[in-house]
């Protein structure tokens, strides 16, 4: 029996949403006579499903000609709003308002109202938002709705929903803005919403709950998303800076090597885009290396994100807070966070509370206690504004940090517990067990040894699994010097600071005799008195008298 022709084989195939099929047998049968526009769509869409993106530009773009030359402009202009679409999507600015002008030409004397005006005016309406006006861009929007629900078009009502949804955010109207959000994807994981259509609209939620910190509305339709494309195999739905959105979020799930994975797919995927986009990926990596303890590999991706206009921070200052270099982590990210003001600066706007706890935790590290508590007290009222669970974690683990290094057991003991409760319920195991490391260390200074030792298992049975090299090496030097006793915990350098106190010098004294910066010698004595279970430099002196120190 004769194979049926490729252009059925491929037309069934489209059908059945195999589209590696569809694409490789539509693609064969492109050739003499060409195809109409009808199925040049379906190998457009095809290619696009398959990850072949210019590919399918070039099809939609064939298809919008033939569509004009057939006399059927209002077809045609739909793929040109599409076009314009995908462009803006891409940052290719100039060629998305060219394609938008021509396809709005095509329609302008049309007198009675159609579907394909309702894509303009998306369009029309992102770039609106672009520019900071809102309220324009929200007009648009709400035109294209009521375009969509009255002509029965559920990708429209789809983009409608999102972009509606993304401008009253921005207008910080959250509540409204994510009900929106949320439509827009049930529509998406209930199949209503073309393939095409399905990946963009995901990566922009997930990109817009990321913006407003809601990790758990992220995770939420990352696994409602995958289910629904475990049935369709051949689907690429994930692209580029999606695949880093996605990375982050499984970094947070505690899935570092497909972490990892997605984020080496991205920067693959992404060779040849705008720097910027490449550069949050190679970012991205950093973080994963960085975590895992892998420190060249680590440098070497914030150093290919700069290169492509990514700000490597916090990243950067954290690797070097890892290596012991305390006073290059604390002028490194002095230099992003403390000239960023509240409106301008690499470390101003969205990117701020991402910065703060980091700088909290190396102000911390070198002594500066007084501006660690004014960071954590800036975090706090950024979380409360937010009100999102991540940002309300991050700040009660910055503040107990700080209270507990000014010795201050109690108050800290309870904000690190809330911490640690908000952890567990966005069900991110690094930062809860981070978190219970120092809930074990603020247990130990109040003589509960029980209860450190249970917390520091249980982060050390975590950290083990993540993978988290760093934070085993440093808590297993942690818990064996707790049972050594209080003067074998002490290294060589700490010995030699205590002893200078407890001959009465200053920090800056110290800092002289010894060849290091006031911040190390302040870090030095936060050790000190954590490792004796002290709170004074009296009682610090007192002890190295005991052990003849002086």
């Amino acid at each position: 029996m004769a194979r049926p022709p490729a252009i059925v084989q491929g037309r069934e195939a489209f059908a059945r949403q195999k589209w590696r099929e569809a694409y490789a047998q539509l693609s064969a049968a492109d050739s003499e006579p060409p195809l109409e526009p009808a199925d040049l769509e379906r190998l457009a869409t095809a290619a696009y499903l398959v990850g072949e993106e210019a590919h399918a530009t070039t099809i939609w773009t064939r298809a919008h000609h033939q569509l004009i030359e057939q006399g059927n402009v209002e077809r045609a202009a739909r793929w040109g709003f599409w076009l314009s679409l995908s462009l803006l999507l891409g940052g290719e600015m100039a060629r998305s308002t060219g394609w938008l002008a021509r396809s709005q030409r095509l329609l302008k004397h049309r007198e009675d109202a159609c579907v394909e005006q309702g894509y303009g005016l998306i369009v029309t309406g992102l770039l609106a938002m672009g520019k900071g006006n809102t309220e324009s861009a929200g007009a648009n929007f709400e035109q294209a709705l009521a375009l969509a629900e009255q002509f029965g078009d559920p990708d429209l009502l789809a983009l409608g929903l999102l972009s509606r949804g993304q401008s009253l955010i921005q207008s910080r109207k959250s509540a409204e803005g994510v009900a929106r959000l949320d439509e827009a994807m049930v529509a998406v994981t209930a199949g209503e919403v073309s393939p095409v259509l399905a990946g963009i609209i995901y990566c922009a939620v997930i990109l817009t709950c990321q913006r407003i910190f809601d990790l758990r509305r992220a995770r939420e339709w990352t696994t409602q998303l995958d289910a629904w494309c475990a049935s369709q195999p051949d689907l690429v739905p994930y692209r580029g800076q999606c695949l880093v959105h996605r990375s982050e979020i499984l970094q947070l799930q505690g899935d570092w090597p497909d972490a990892l994975a997605e984020v080496m797919k991205a920067r693959d995927h992404l060779a040849d885009r705008s720097e910027a986009v490449v550069g949050r990926a190679c970012y991205q990596q950093g973080e994963l290396h960085r975590l895992r303890g892998e420190f060249a590999q680590a440098n070497e991706m914030y150093r290919e994100a700069g290169r492509n206009g990514c700000e490597p921070q916090p990243g950067v200052s954290l690797l070097r807070l890892a290596e012991g270099k305390l006073d290059a982590a604390a002028a490194a990210i002095r230099g992003v966070a403390d000239p960023a003001g509240s409106l301008q600066g690499p470390g101003a706007g969205a990117s701020r509370p991402k910065l703060l706890g980091p700088y909290v935790e190396i102000l911390i590290a070198t002594g500066d206690l007084d501006t660690a508590r004014a960071v954590a007290d800036e975090l706090t009222r950024i979380a409360t504004a937010f009100d999102a669970p991540f940002l309300l974690a991050t700040s009660a683990q910055a503040t107990g940090a700080v209270l507990f290094a000014e010795g201050k057991m109690k108050a800290a003991l309870a904000l690190l517990r809330e911490a640690w409760a908000i952890w567990q319920q966005l069900g991110t195991p690094y930062e809860s067990a981070r978190v219970r490391v120092l809930i074990g260390r603020v247990c130990q200074r109040l003589d509960d040894h029980e209860t450190a030792r249970m917390h520091f298992d249980a982060a050390h049975s975590v950290f083990g699994q993540l993978g988290a090299a760093p934070d085993l090496v440093e808590l297993e030097r942690l818990m064996a010097t707790r049972g050594a006793g209080p003067f074998s915990a002490l290294t060589d350098r700490e010995r030699e600071v205590l002893s200078l106190v407890a001959a009465g010098e200053t920090n800056r004294q110290i800092a002289t005799a010894v060849g290091i910066s006031e911040h190390t010698v302040a870090r030095h004595l936060s050790n000190i008195f954590d490792k004796l279970g002290v709170t004074s430099r009296t009682a610090a002196s007192t002890f190295a008298h005991k052990h003849k120190l002086v």
